[in-house]
């Protein structure tokens, strides 16, 4: 089942090291079979507030998105955006494609 990193970013100090990130994440998602379905640009805010961008990444399911997270390679550039970015990131499992809301009521 497809899984999730999602990323709420509150704040980024642009810079080299940002740069650098940007320049590196992609060769680290691809053993993974993760992909950007998400990342910045404008969202509409219909309820509530919200902070600076979304990202979110896809990968074939949550084994594969924690194993990309703890790899080597994204080690390697993960402080290049801890050390210049703030955001709340989680991880989240998706749902079947014939899911349905009320099952939720099932639990």
């Amino acid at each position: 089942m497809t899984a999730f990193a999602v990323a709420h970013v509150r704040s980024v100090e642009f810079g080299p090291d940002i740069v650098a990130y940007l320049e590196r994440i992609d060769a680290t998602l691809d053993p993974f079979g993760g992909r950007f379905v998400v990342h910045g640009g404008d969202v509409e805010v219909v309820e509530g507030s919200w902070g600076k961008d979304l990202i979110i990444i896809e990968f074939p399911d949550l084994d594969r998105l924690r194993a990309w997270y703890d790899s080597p390679a994204y080690r390697a550039i993960l402080p290049l955006r801890t050390e210049h970015m703030e955001a709340d990131i989680v991880f989240a499992q998706g749902v079947p494609a014939d899911y349905r809301a009320a099952s939720a009521l099932e639990h």
